[in-house]
């Protein structure tokens, strides 16, 4: 008999699985400052920290909220669940000012102090990136400033605190008729941690990621310095925080910019069997000037059932032969499609629709559609969180791997990792294209050299106890041999949401980009005190 994750995970269509946090949280002209020896993570919870740790004169700090020296446990942990790092304090803060002031005083003791903080958010990091080691870790969902408030002008934005979640922004924003153009699949997930990563999903090919879609932050650095920035004002602070994984400052306010907001969705799956038409398909869509509003894709790998339970969501356009389909024994690739529109618009939009998938290739049998509200499609994820929850499936580890592939590698890279390295999945596998041309470059993320590059996440979820095919051990060797694979071959990929064991592995990622990466940790976080779980940098005695 097969476990209980695994038997739930078989229960459940794909994407009612899309557990997503895409994409979450959640530097130096004198190099010497920092040393570049990293400590490895490890899978167990290090709960020597206390708040000996912590000196007397930070716990003296006016504060408008406070410093909590109790109950941290949950401060290591994440939603990977496989690394821990316990702190010795939180600050739970009511102020930028508490923020500032908490990084000034560790910032003025300098290396005497072996302090280091880390911003977290919703807690949805994979890898202990939220996390610190005997720091201090600052709750950003406490942040009661500043008061989110729409601008409805010609060019509307909303300003936001750095804690707030998307599903706040996203129903505050429906009140002026209006909501952001960009999002992440999970939208309990703080604008200050996706913005620190880059915030992607289905509408990434036609608005950019999250990051392009800022028009001004505030951000604490390093020094404790609170700086407003945007293109125009404090420039080269404003690019590295975007994507820039937290090592240059907390972002504590965001000007998000808005659009009209639909009130519906057609929403819309079909099948492949072939994924050189699958991937055809997509990239044919993301070049239309009119196509979609949203795009993307999954890998089912030896799926059964799977269609019978969309009818549970979804209509199909000829019942019959959908009731024919067999999937068994095969591997499927799932293109998933959503366009908005407004209730009198319907005659319209179905045209274009009708239109659109008159130039796919995919199994005519396949083809289902469904409509929802908008505020359903953008929360659907939440339903399956609530699902997982109560089956006490939620807190388990999530191993997951997230690659930027280049368009001429995804081919290659597809025969061999899903014909012959994953032979199931515990999770989704999405897999779509974007243009790079939709991205600003001068962000500090990094993308593959091409102009069209995929994203491919495996989201696997394992059984925390178990040693076979649905446990942890394994799903990190598959893992790591997709990564071994992919270096073999050459394939140029990058890592989403990276993480690696050492600074080489971190200069390849960065590439060219590495020197400008280093010389602005030097310039706003100096005694490299920020985001230690990144793995990056290590605060250290510097060198004499």
């Amino acid at each position: 008999m097969g476990s209980p994750l695994s038997g739930f995970l078989k229960q459940y269509n794909t994407v009612s699985l899309m557990i997503f946090m895409i994409f979450f949280l959640s530097s130096i002209p004198n190099t010497t400052n920092l040393s570049f020896n990293l400590s490895l993570a490890t899978t167990t919870i290090q709960t020597h920290s206390s708040s000996s740790n912590i000196p007397f004169s930070l716990k003296q700090l006016p504060l408008d909220g406070y410093l909590s020296f109790q109950d941290m446990h949950h401060a290591a942990q994440d939603f990977g669940n496989t690394h821990h790092f316990q702190p010795s304090a939180i600050l739970y803060p009511k102020s930028v000012s508490d923020i500032s002031s908490t990084i000034k005083h560790i910032y003025h003791m300098g290396y005497a102090s072996e302090l280091t903080v880390a911003a977290r958010g919703h807690g949805h990091s994979l890898q202990g990136q939220s996390q610190t080691q005997g720091g201090v870790v600052i709750n950003m969902e406490s942040l009661q400033e500043p008061l989110m408030e729409v601008h409805p002008l010609e060019l509307p934005y909303v300003d936001v605190s750095g804690g707030e979640l998307w599903i706040n922004i996203l129903h505050e924003t429906l009140k002026h008729g209006l909501s952001p153009k960009s999002w992440t699949d999970y939208l309990y997930l703080t604008v200050g941690g996706t913005l620190s990563n880059a915030g992607i999903s289905g509408q990434a090919f036609l608005h950019g990621p999250q990051i392009n879609n800022v028009y001004q932050l505030e951000v604490v650095t390093g020094k404790g310095d609170v700086v407003t920035c945007s293109e125009k004002q404090n420039t080269d602070l404003f690019y590295g925080v975007l994507g820039g994984l937290g090592q240059f400052g907390i972002i504590t306010r965001a000007r998000i910019s808005l659009q009209p907001a639909p009130k519906m969705v057609k929403w819309i799956r079909v099948l492949y069997s072939e994924f050189s038409l699958f991937s055809e398909d997509q990239e044919h869509l993301i070049s239309l000037e009119k196509s979609f509003d949203y795009i993307e894709g999954f890998v089912l790998i030896n799926r059964t059932g799977f269609v019978n339970n969309w009818r549970s969501s979804f209509n199909p356009k000829d019942p019959v032969q959908a009731s024919q389909f067999i999937s068994d024994g095969k591997v499927l690739y799932c293109l998933e499609l959503a366009i908005y529109f407004n209730p009198e618009e319907t005659n319209a939009m179905n045209q274009k629709v009708e239109s659109l998938l008159s130039e796919l290739s995919f199994i005519p049998s396949t083809l289902f559609l469904s409509e929802v509200s908008y505020v359903d499609f953008l929360d659907r994820v939440h339903t399956s969180e609530i699902k997982l929850r109560a089956q006490g499936l939620w807190e388990v580890p999530h191993p997951w791997l997230n690659l930027l592939i280049p368009k001429s590698q995804i081919s290659y890279f597809s025969q061999e990792v899903f014909g012959n390295i994953l032979k199931d999945s515990n999770g989704p596998i999405l897999i779509y294209p974007v243009n790079k041309s939709k991205w600003n470059r001068k962000t500090s993320f990094i993308t593959p050299d091409e102009d069209i590059f995929y994203l491919v996440a495996i989201l696997s979820s394992v059984v925390p106890s178990s040693t076979g095919t649905d446990g942890l051990q394994h799903r990190l060797t598959l893992n790591q041999k997709i990564l071994d694979f992919s270096a073999r071959a050459n394939l140029g990929i990058k890592q989403y949401l990276p993480h690696y064991n050492n600074q080489e592995e971190w200069k390849a990622h960065f590439g060219p980009q590495w020197e400008l990466f280093v010389q602005r940790k030097s310039a706003y976080d100096p005694l490299a005190i920020l985001a230690p779980g990144q793995r990056i940098f290590q605060k250290a005695i510097p060198f004499l």
